[in-house]
């Protein structure tokens, strides 16, 4: 089942989500990277890949906004007295993960640097922009904050799995 329903996330809802999921996972490993400028196997192995998978995270959650947009009628709706909760934690999140993108982009035209996406240029080397190096500066910033943001949302699913014993987790597996 492709679509939504009223019970359960469609087969393209969850794709997305783990797919994203696994991803950023990925992408917040360069958190770690500060730990001895990055002298380890995560530093050296998996950050490298950080630009190209940051542009195709944005990829991603453009099609999955455009994706949940067209499911909002149909896809499971929270009890009434959390959708509020719900509602704003979820917009959070879709908010950093558009914005985290973006904002990488804007720290690599800020310094110059251009942008490269698995070995295509997407955009040229060029002059340093300061106008995007200032938009570029909240993006350690909200990267803490997704951090916080992705713990919260494991933490509610994982209570709503066990504690209320709902079928909120089961919805997305």
């Amino acid at each position: 089942m492709l679509r939504d329903t009223p019970e359960r996330y469609g087969t393209l809802t969850k794709a997305l989500h783990w797919l994203m999921a696994l991803l950023v996972g990925w992408q917040l490993l360069k958190l770690g990277d500060r730990i001895a400028d990055g002298e380890h196997w995560v530093g050296q192995t998996l950050v490298p890949w950080h630009i190209s998978i940051g542009v195709l995270l944005l990829v991603l959650i453009v099609l999955r906004l455009i994706w949940a947009t067209s499911q909002r009628q149909q896809r499971p709706q929270p009890e009434p007295s959390m959708a509020w909760a719900v509602k704003a934690g979820h917009g959070l999140l879709y908010a950093c993960l558009l914005l985290m993108p973006l904002t990488g982009i804007m720290v690599m035209l800020g310094g110059g640097y251009g942008v490269n996406a698995f070995g295509v240029q997407l955009i040229a080397e060029g002059e340093e922009r300061a106008w995007a190096g200032t938009l570029g500066s909240i993006h350690s910033p909200l990267a803490w904050l997704l951090t916080i943001l992705v713990i919260g949302h494991i933490g509610a699913a994982l209570v709503h799995h066990l504690f209320l014993k709902d079928e909120t987790l089961k919805r997305m597996l």
